[in-house]
């Protein structure tokens, strides 16, 4: 099951839990009460090195080597949240 992290709206508290894929995402803080804001987090799973996707799928620069290992892709290590709640 995956884990999802919520943030308060009223009191900033981050909160943890399992959830399965079919279950309603949580509204309300334990805390305080207030609305919870599901919070879009970086993943665990990273693609390294060669290998199928590498020599595969991703897209080739100008001397043959692909994106990722050029070094030409940037990539942000901050998690983003979603501003959809407000």
């Amino acid at each position: 099951m995956p884990i999802y992290e919520y943030e308060c709206q009223s009191c900033q508290k981050t909160t943890e839990t399992r959830q399965s894929i079919t279950e309603a995402p949580l509204t309300t803080c334990t805390r305080c009460g207030g609305e919870l804001c599901k919070i879009i987090s970086q993943s665990t799973f990273q693609l390294k090195g060669g290998g199928w996707y590498a020599d595969g799928y991703a897209s080739t620069g100008d001397n043959g080597k692909s994106c990722a290992a050029a070094g030409e892709c940037a990539s942000s290590s901050a998690p983003a949240c979603s501003t959809a709640c407000g």
